[in-house]
């Protein structure tokens, strides 16, 4: 089946956007398009004018839009178009109240009270759940947008049960529904909340991200050498256990010295995170030296410039870690080893919490309280260690 992709090119080119085949989806490169990833973590998107380099017009909405090409083309010809009409939802429905929790969720990130993660999230779950179709018999194929906020109990249970084989996702829908009620009961825009009035999906957590092995960094830094990006990467998050949307801001101003020795500071983007100071380790120091190009952040594109976003690093890391024979690792699981390992050369769930940035000690404790139990069950067997058999 071939999809549709659309990448940027700032260059000044013929109008018609370039056709190209790759690896089964049809790519579409628009000439001049130039994005860009603002601090609420939306995107603007920008066209030079054709001919005139130094003029750049932005574009009202971006490749998902049906009137994009239109907007394109007019702006490639020094047109600015009239933006296009808001869709507006009827006040008292679903639709209007999330789109007025959505945008008091982009004024609490750019006063920076919340994650422009978290935004970003919401965003995709909202058009999930909107665009949901009643099962209701008054109601039966109508869009939830369209429907009053008061959803009667037995669709929003038909609803949690048609999640039932995404019981990750099926969560993070219930915490959005609870939000969004929330901020509506806060200002009388309803009087109760049915996310809360239905219990919430069951989920059961897998573990997560499978902690990467011994031999799983071996094999990495047997194929990624010091002196490459892929082996700065695994460094960095082995010796920092930074979640991956820090490790792509980190660089020299999160540097500081304290009784001569190089330290690294920095406030995690995770919403209720707590400030990281730890010190620079000798092989993190080496492979930061090793580095060949330098940049503002430590971690740079094969362009030599910061990487947009932790999505880019972490399809990036995909791609070296397919090279080194890896499969299904993530960042998120050397973070997971990093702790692990702290806690066998004997750090306490605090220390670990200073490292990780955890705000709870119950989070850290997953690691202190595995390694105990191996701890006793070494000592259960050694009672067995003189029986004979």
């Amino acid at each position: 089946m071939i999809g549709w992709r659309l990448t940027p090119m700032p260059m000044i080119c013929p109008l018609k956007a370039k056709r190209i085949m790759e690896g089964g989806n049809l790519r579409l490169r628009y000439r001049g398009l130039i994005a860009e990833r603002l601090p609420s973590g939306s995107m603007r998107w920008r066209v030079r004018v054709e001919g005139r380099a130094g003029r750049k017009i932005a574009l009202p909405c971006g490749p998902e839009h049906a009137e994009f090409h239109r907007y394109y083309q007019a702006a490639r010809r020094g047109l600015q178009l009239d933006p296009p009409r808001e869709i507006t939802h009827e006040p008292g429905t679903m639709g209007w109240l999330f789109s007025a929790y959505l945008k008091h969720l982009e004024r609490m990130v750019e006063n920076g009270q919340a994650s422009p993660l978290t935004l970003k999230e919401r965003r995709n779950l909202t058009k999930f759940v909107l665009g949901q179709q009643s099962e209701q018999a008054r109601s039966v194929g109508r869009f939830y947008a369209e429907l009053p906020m008061t959803i009667p109990d037995a669709e929003l249970i038909a609803f949690r049960d048609r999640m039932g084989a995404t019981p990750g996702k099926a969560r993070n829908v219930w915490k959005l529904l609870r939000a969004a009620y929330d901020f509506g009961m806060q200002r009388g825009h309803c009087r109760s909340n049915p996310a809360r009035a239905v219990a919430r999906p069951v989920y059961v957590s897998q573990g997560g991200a499978t902690p990467w092995t011994m031999a799983d960094l071996e094999a990495y830094r047997a194929k990624h050498p010091p002196g490459t990006a892929a082996h700065l990467t695994l460094t960095l998050f082995m010796f920092t256990a930074c979640r991956i949307g820090d490790a792509v801001i980190l660089g020299r101003e999160h540097e500081e010295r304290h009784s001569g020795r190089l330290w690294l500071a920095w406030q995690p983007r995770k919403k209720g995170s707590r400030r990281v100071q730890i010190p620079v380790l000798p092989p993190l120091e080496r492979a930061l030296k090793a580095r060949t190009v330098l940049g503002p952040t430590y971690l740079l594109t094969s362009q030599g410039v910061p990487f947009r976003s932790g999505e880019g690093l972490r399809n990036r890391l995909a791609k070296w870690c397919e090279e080194a024979g890896i499969v299904g690792r993530s960042s998120h699981g050397i973070r997971k080893a990093a702790g692990h390992l702290l806690a066998l050369h004997g750090a306490t769930q605090y220390e670990i919490m200073a490292v990780h940035g955890h705000a709870n000690a119950s989070t850290s404790q997953v690691y202190t309280e595995t390694v105990e139990r191996m701890r006793l069950g070494d000592m259960a067997a050694s009672k067995l260690a003189g029986m004979e058999w």
